[in-house]
């Protein structure tokens, strides 16, 4: 099998710098508050940014930021932003854009930003990034309408795909607008997941599947995508992978399996939102058999694991990811990607790919390549 020289190590760090995160955060807190204090009134629209994986970022987050500031938060990629600014920036409504950003350097990045200055009767930026020295950074360093928070350099993956980056921006971001969190009980948890790496790499080995389809509820929807993406990264696309809303999935996306896929379902710990995803892991258990659905779920003994009372604590297809009491899905999720991220990187290998690499010919880049960023008003808007 391939060799992996950076992302195996950045999936095994990430207990340690999100540690390292909550400090970063800590000493952010004034400048973060500034902002906000500054940024947020009940007309503000807030908006969530990234493209690809830090867009899921936003995805994974707006949910729960909903829940916790009691107002609309939205996800809405870089890459739409760009193609269509007036779809975001809604009449005289303030606008607060959250930026994700590995490296900062993306074209739809400063392009997204730029056009919310240029547009919006108000705006201000919460830039998250693991690049001081990227240009989205360096574009609103100082400015009176930001806040750069700059994660520790090692968040800043030298591997091909995001995976470090992506959990400590999400974190990061849930420490600035939501408030504090337990961090160490999250990086034990992860801990938890990575000392049992041995089995889901096993399942995967085993298995061999064509198709992996990633499914999730609420939060988990957005870790849904990611995870999916991890797939098609780190195996240049060779295994197809798909995610999707537990409910959303059997209106027309259910057409995608097959029978070599796996099934792979992040249980919520909401016991509604629970519900539908114990109801969809029997049905594709009835259809694929009960080898190929692989619950991602806490480890409570004492857990009913469905609504009939069947308890599924020691089926082989359960990969527990621990959840401290009253942890919500999307700071969860952060722990239970890393079993999506040891999937892809299984996959992989397998493959005979070099994970730090997958793309040698350059057809997929690490910071995107081959966008033109076009004058907004100049094209006969």
């Amino acid at each position: 099998m391939t060799g992996s020289t950076y992302t195996r190590a950045e999936i095994e760090q990430q207990p340690d710098v999100w540690r390292a995160t909550r400090r970063v955060v800590q000493a952010a807190r004034a400048e973060v508050d500034r902002l906000l204090g500054a940024a947020l009134d009940e007309r503000t629209r807030i908006v969530l940014t990234g493209a690809g994986t830090s867009a899921y970022a936003g995805e994974v987050l707006a949910p729960e930021l909903a829940r916790a500031l009691k107002r609309p938060v939205e996800a809405i990629a870089t890459t739409d932003i760009v193609t269509d600014p007036q779809a975001v920036v809604a009449g005289d409504r303030p606008v607060l854009l959250v930026s994700f950003a590995r490296s900062g350097n993306s074209p739809e990045s400063v392009a997204a930003a730029g056009l919310i200055d240029q547009l919006a009767p108000a705006a201000h930026h919460l830039v998250i990034t693991c690049d001081a020295d990227g240009q989205l950074a360096r574009a609103y360093a100082g400015a009176a309408n930001a806040a750069v928070v700059t994660l520790p350099a090692e968040t800043n993956d030298r591997g091909f795909a995001m995976t470090s980056s992506f959990t400590s921006m999400v974190l990061a971001a849930y420490l600035c607008l939501a408030g504090d969190a337990d961090v160490d009980a999250l990086a034990e948890a992860a801990a938890t997941v990575l000392a049992g790496a041995g089995k889901i790499e096993r399942t995967v080995t085993e298995l061999r599947p064509g198709r992996i389809v990633y499914l999730g509820s609420g939060s988990l929807k957005g870790l849904a995508r990611e995870a999916a993406l991890k797939t098609l990264e780190l195996t240049a696309g060779t295994t197809v992978a798909l995610g999707e809303s537990t409910l959303g999935f059997r209106h027309g996306p259910k057409a995608a399996l097959t029978p070599d896929t796996l099934a792979v379902i992040f249980v919520s710990g909401d016991d509604y939102r629970r519900a539908y995803d114990l109801d969809l892991a029997r049905e594709l258990t009835g259809e694929l058999g009960n080898e190929r659905v692989v619950l991602v779920d806490d480890d409570k003994d004492d857990r009913e694991r469905d609504n009939k009372g069947d308890n599924k604590d020691d089926r082989e297809g359960t990969w527990h990811v621990p959840r401290a009491p009253g942890m919500p899905d999307a700071l969860w999720a952060l722990a239970a990607v890393i079993t999506a991220q040891l999937t892809a990187l299984t996959c992989s290998r397998a493959a005979g790919i070099t994970p730090d690499n997958p793309f040698p010919g350059g057809e997929v880049n690490r910071v995107v390549r081959g966008v033109v960023i076009h004058p907004y008003g100049e094209l006969g808007v």
